[in-house]
């Protein structure tokens, strides 16, 4: 079973990353390149100046990578709050010294809570990409 959330949440994480790399950041990144590119073709530039060049050019992506890796660790870590709290929650109604029933019925307990908190996170997965889209559509990566 926790397997079975496991992969859930791995392959709902795996289509986000792949959409907002699709339509965002692997046009950034060929932009990137582009303009590197014409900082090494321009031959009045000291390799100093070049190195700047290529590096402004990369400030845009990076600060994008960085937002996008920023959103998927809070929901990564909200998620792990979650679960958390239900192993705390199971480990609260727990004696010292669970009977073999216990273990199982807490087990099983703490198995759905565990599932609500991956249905409810995976839940919110929509709503995340929506914003994750409209802050790199407009630049608004920027300022964070």
């Amino acid at each position: 079973m926790v397997e079975e959330q496991r992969t859930r949440v791995e392959e709902a994480m795996t289509r986000m990353v792949n959409e907002v790399d699709k339509l965002h950041l692997r046009k950034m990144q060929a932009d990137m390149h582009r303009c590197a590119a014409n900082c090494c073709d321009n031959n009045d530039l000291s390799i100093e100046r070049v190195h700047q060049c290529v590096e402004n050019c990369s400030v845009s992506l990076n600060k994008a990578q960085k937002y996008v890796q920023n959103e998927f660790e809070h929901l990564q870590n909200r998620l792990q709050r979650c679960i958390m709290q239900c192993n705390d929650d199971i480990r609260d109604k727990m004696g010292p010294n669970p009977t073999d029933a216990e273990v199982s019925r807490y087990s099983q307990d703490f198995e759905k809570c565990a599932v609500k908190c991956v249905d409810g996170h995976l839940g919110l997965v929509p709503t995340v990409l929506k914003k994750m889209k409209e802050v790199l559509a407009h630049g608004r990566y920027q300022q964070h």
